[in-house]
């Protein structure tokens, strides 16, 4: 059956940050499992979304529709109003009951701070754009548990990215997915970590190899 990736959208997110790893989950090449997911964006109501850099999204369906039931993980964005109290308190809402039901989340920059402030970062491994960033949140409680990295993944559970690191954070969540060959992913990643055109070579070899479509395929 076909799972679903949510993506929280909002008046100004930041619509790069979650751009690779969208990209890669809906698109059928070098994956094992060639249409497995699917995503879809979710808002807190049906209109038109503006991200910050001006592009316009029109929402397949609310937070309030949001069951989880095909829901193969929630990725949030950061953006504007993360660091208000109650900014996001939805779509924090939501995440809460994904996160209680094994559904894993996603989050970067901003959206950190969130999660932060309704303390579901004080027992697992995680990051962030800044230690400090995070300890300005009441409710934040994991400083032993901060990992000085550009993205952190708690199996089964959370993946966590500093805002300057949107490649790393669509890697956690390949990885969490299982969307590619190890090979693979590794090709994939070193080839827009680097520009270097020979890991374009390596990633067409390792889905060969992995018996996964290339981009000529898909």
């Amino acid at each position: 059956m076909q799972q679903i990736v949510h993506l929280y959208i909002f008046p100004g997110f930041a619509d790069w940050e979650p751009a690779y790893a969208t990209a890669g989950i809906q698109s059928p090449a070098y994956q094992r499992e060639p249409g497995r997911y699917e995503v879809r964006t979710v808002a807190a109501g049906s209109g038109l979304v503006h991200s910050m850099g001006g592009l316009a999204l029109l929402p397949d369906l609310s937070l309030a529709q949001l069951n989880g039931a095909d829901s193969a993980m929630l990725i949030l964005p950061g953006g504007e109003g993360w660091d208000v109290p109650a900014g996001h308190a939805e779509a924090l809402d939501r995440a809460g009951a994904f996160i209680d039901r094994g559904i894993p989340v996603a989050a970067i920059c901003g959206a950190t701070a969130g999660l932060a402030r309704r303390g579901w970062l004080n027992d697992c491994p995680h990051t962030s754009n800044a230690l400090a960033y995070l300890k300005s949140e009441p409710d934040y409680a994991g400083t032993d548990r901060y990992v000085d990295a550009p993205a952190v993944r708690d199996p089964g559970r959370l993946v966590t990215a500093a805002g300057m690191a949107p490649l790393e954070f669509a890697r956690e969540i390949f990885t969490e997915l299982e969307l590619y060959d190890e090979a693979v992913l590794e090709a994939w990643f070193q080839l827009f970590k680097t520009g270097r055109s020979e890991y374009f070579a390596r990633l067409q070899q390792a889905a060969s190899e992995a018996g996964a479509p290339t981009m000529a395929d898909a």
